[in-house]
């Protein structure tokens, strides 16, 4: 139905009228939705390396066999239970250039930035922010591949002389490849659809610094032959990607 509707002038109101691919013509002259495009590469490209190389290490560190891990992943797990509004607020309200919590830096002497209402910090605020809020859960993922693997054959490598960080890239890091494709394909669609954030942080803001295809979509949502169109090359944005990556995890399997 989306399809059918991104060729069409449609509001939810009046009926459907044919437009052919004036919808599509339109997307690439409007320039608010092409800096979506290019804000939303931007987040990918910072969000998606960060948060599969970070939820890996920390489940490295959260596998060992210490007293305590058991308290340390549960405190990990909990931002995945906040709902992701309340935790925006509550970031929003840190981040606060009148006041807010990251404000008391400068009594430490470490600079201070206005994080949401700047161009330059505001994308990068996003980012830290949705990383801290979906680690959890690959972190989760991770953990659940990490002990499926036999202890044998780390007490092997143990005994051949094999170091601690060359066991985590020659033994470790192959062995959880499918779980890393995983982790790395969820990120990325999930990253391609990033809204709840921007939302609620900034509003596309500062200048448009922040507005990402999803959030343009919404903002286009009581025209909605125009809003499907928009999805439309979201989506084919997505499965292309996903695409590439499953080629290039096919091709280093074999």
């Amino acid at each position: 139905m989306a399809v059918v509707m991104s060729f069409t002038s449609y509001n939810g109101f009046t009926a459907m009228k044919f437009i052919g691919i004036d919808n599509y013509t339109r997307l690439f002259q409007d320039t608010y939705f092409l800096q979506s495009l290019w804000n939303i590469c931007l987040y990918v490209l910072m969000y998606v390396p960060s948060v599969v190389i970070l939820s890996f290490l920390l489940a490295v560190l959260l596998n060992q066999k210490v007293r305590g891990i058991r308290a340390f992943r549960v405190l990990f797990y909990l931002p995945c239970l906040t709902s992701t509004v309340a935790s925006s607020m509550v970031w929003k309200w840190l981040m606060n250039p009148q006041g807010g919590l990251l404000m008391l830096l400068s009594a430490v002497g470490l600079p201070t930035s206005a994080w949401l209402n700047e161009s330059k910090t505001a994308m990068v605020s996003i980012v830290i922010i949705c990383v801290w809020s979906t680690l959890a859960s690959n972190i989760m993922i991770y953990l659940a591949a990490l002990q499926n693997i036999p202890g044998s054959v780390y007490e092997s490598a143990s005994i051949d002389g094999v170091g601690r960080w060359r066991r985590i890239w020659k033994i470790t890091l192959p062995l959880v490849a499918p779980t890393t494709f995983f982790v790395l394909t969820m990120a990325l669609i999930g990253a391609f659809q990033v809204f709840d954030q921007i939302y609620v942080l900034t509003s596309g803001g500062p200048a448009h610094a922040t507005t990402v295809p999803m959030y343009s979509i919404y903002t286009n949502a009581f025209q909605l032959g125009y809003a499907c169109s928009q999805a439309m090359i979201l989506f084919l944005m997505i499965l292309v990607v996903t695409l590439v990556q499953q080629k290039f995890n096919k091709e280093s399997l074999i």
